[in-house]
């Protein structure tokens, strides 16, 4: 027997999360927008068709329009022209909350401005899932998403994060978690404590702890699999002065060159390079 109810919705544009692993982990209410809904737009339609044909949900004549990154600027118009007669309308991401890390932002824009209602059905998301298992504090979070691909960018992407006073969340592909975890290493500091958590609510979930010193060590040789998310600890430990820094960023002049310097007493410290870098170049003037 199905477990969805059929029913009339009012127009506007809905957003239903979706499972990232489970198939059984989308909502009641989520199954019910989809199998009411005029109209469907999902970032992998194949995935949308499934995902119904699991649950037992008939599409009938209702149309299943493809909406990702790359056709977003072409295909919006007409969601919004269905939208502005009346219909209803449920977007999907390929797995997860629509919006995070996901093209569905600008049709959500659209719609908003357009003076279209919106309406959201809650559900499965990798950020809050990878918090909920990694053993890292809660209170507070900052997600980040996806990092750059060149490493200059990425290591200067990282540095910008260094001092949120929160967990730190990531998402990462398996072909790029080893040099991430170096870069990481290298920006905020092997001490932090962090975990890699990868196929989440999937068969082959893992989770592993430790700190980020240990964890690209871990993932130095090995080949994974699957969607990842790396979430690393907020900065603790003994504050430095300004003044003990200065005096060491002095002494490692003498020898080192401003760059070198930087780094070096920023690792011997525990300080944010950016900003003994900062206060090298400033040393480096006044000298």
């Amino acid at each position: 027997m199905a477990n969805f109810e059929k029913r009339q919705l009012s127009a506007g544009l809905y957003f239903v999360a979706t499972p990232i692993g489970a198939a059984r982990d989308i909502t009641l209410r989520g199954l019910d927008i989809l199998a009411s809904a005029d109209v469907i737009a999902a970032e992998d339609t194949r995935t949308a068709k499934r995902l119904m044909e699991i649950h037992g949900i008939p599409l009938g004549d209702r149309p299943v329009i493809s909406y990702h990154d790359h056709n977003g600027a072409q295909v919006r118009p007409r969601l919004m022209r269905l939208l502005n007669e009346g219909k209803s309308l449920v977007y999907v991401s390929e797995a997860g909350t629509p919006l995070v890390a996901d093209p569905g932002y600008a049709l959500g824009r659209a719609a908003i401005d357009a003076g279209i209602q919106v309406i959201g059905a809650p559900g499965p998301s990798a950020v809050i899932a990878a918090l909920t298992v990694a053993g890292l504090p809660t209170d507070r979070f900052f997600f980040a998403g996806f990092a750059p691909n060149a490493k200059g960018a990425r290591r200067r992407f990282f540095d910008e994060f260094s001092e949120v006073p929160g967990t730190l969340v990531f998402y990462e592909s398996p072909k790029r978690i080893h040099g991430m975890l170096g870069d990481l290493v290298q920006t905020l500091g092997g001490d932090r404590q962090a975990a890699v958590c990868r196929e989440l609510t999937k068969r082959f979930e893992e989770v592993s702890r430790g700190t980020l010193d240990e964890l690209a060590a871990a993932f130095s040789d090995r080949t994974v699999k699957g969607e990842i998310v790396v979430l690393v600890d907020r900065a603790r430990g003994i504050a430095v002065s300004d003044q003990s820094m200065e005096d060491a960023l002095r002494e490692a002049l003498k020898t080192m060159r401003i760059k070198d310097a930087a780094t070096v007493v920023s690792e011997a410290l525990g300080i944010q390079r950016r900003k003994v870098y900062q206060a090298a170049l400033e040393l480096g003037k006044d000298k």
